[in-house]
């Protein structure tokens, strides 16, 4: 007897950037100097102990625009070097500049990079074709796998569902964060094309993976990796009732580390500071996270743990005082 899936069913997505990705911050030394070895640590910390099969470097919780070009490949090389062999390693390489971007990709291909991650053009605010051709030329510029990030509240440009199908014919365009906001957006590119979607915001890590999505790109991920993961496995696995219990268990966490008006950067660092873990300070113009954010950043995650930390995960409840 054959079986016929219908053409709109939801699909397992092949995750080509991996299924559970951090975006990793970028550490820095007290004098606020790039910190290899803290990077090299807190890689190994989220894929081995945390469970991810996937970083994304020199994003936006990665602090990319006050990074030199020097420091994202020197950064990336020691991250490959600690845990390039277990999980994929994805390069942001995304500019306002079509040859910097070019730069920056063939640069990440050269230190081991296992895919690239594109934004949107932002402060230009090129039109659709104008972002198209960006993207084309950046995707022809190397040999690797090319996921766009869609984030029009930090770019001012949206990328639409027109430019998503058009952009999806390029044999190396596989992927998009999706930082849209806008699920019948993604519903559609997902039902039209073979893009594989990760979530970019933690709020739609579930929804998102119910349509069809790869998985995730988590800021959240960098304090409880094991939480994130535990939300795809339960999915995976079938228990769907399971997957919403433990995607509303990361509400206080990510309504603390993004929803708000302080950078994921600023709260990703505070809490990964206060496990023991080296991130150091941020880069100005940012500002680190007060003594109250901080308290409330940690009243969050041990309220997220002890509500994720049950009998079927592997999710650690205690969080340092």
């Amino acid at each position: 007897m054959t079986t016929v899936t219908h053409p709109l069913t939801p699909r397992a997505a092949a995750p080509p950037f991996g299924r559970t990705a951090t975006a990793m911050v970028t550490p820095f030394t007290a004098d606020g100097e790039l910190d290899t070895d803290g990077a090299q640590r807190i890689a190994t910390h989220l894929v081995d102990d945390g469970g991810c099969d996937a970083l994304v470097l020199s994003g936006t919780t990665g602090e990319s625009p006050t990074t030199t070009e020097a420091e994202k490949e020197t950064l990336l090389r020691a991250v490959v070097e600690a845990v390039g062999d277990r999980a994929k390693i994805t390069a942001g390489v995304g500019t306002n500049d079509t040859r910097h971007t070019v730069a920056l990709a063939r640069s990440a291909e050269r230190a081991g990079a296992h895919g690239l991650l594109v934004v949107t053009p932002y402060y230009s605010r090129p039109t659709q074709e104008a972002v198209t051709q960006h993207l084309r030329t950046v995707a022809d510029a190397t040999g690797l796998p090319v996921m766009l990030y869609d984030i029009p509240g930090r770019t001012g440009t949206a990328l639409s569902a027109a430019t998503l199908l058009r952009l999806a014919a390029h044999p190396r365009i596989a992927a998009v964060k999706d930082c849209g906001n806008d699920l019948l957006k993604s519903a559609k590119v997902l039902a039209a094309t073979g893009l594989a979607y990760y979530a970019g915001c933690d709020e739609q890590i579930l929804p998102l993976r119910a349509l069809g999505g790869a998985g995730c790109v988590s800021t959240a991920g960098n304090a409880a990796p094991r939480a994130v993961c535990a939300v795809l496995d339960a999915y995976d696995a079938g228990d769907t009732a399971t997957a919403a219990r433990r995607q509303l268990a990361l509400v206080p966490l990510i309504e603390a580390v993004t929803g708000g008006e302080t950078p994921g950067a600023v709260t990703a660092k505070a809490l990964l500071n206060h496990l023991g873990l080296p991130a150091g300070p941020v880069r100005g113009p940012l500002l680190a996270a007060d003594a109250t954010l901080t308290a409330r950043l940690v009243d969050a995650l041990r309220t997220t743990l002890d509500r994720t930390a049950d009998t079927d995960t592997a999710v650690p409840a205690a969080v340092p005082g």
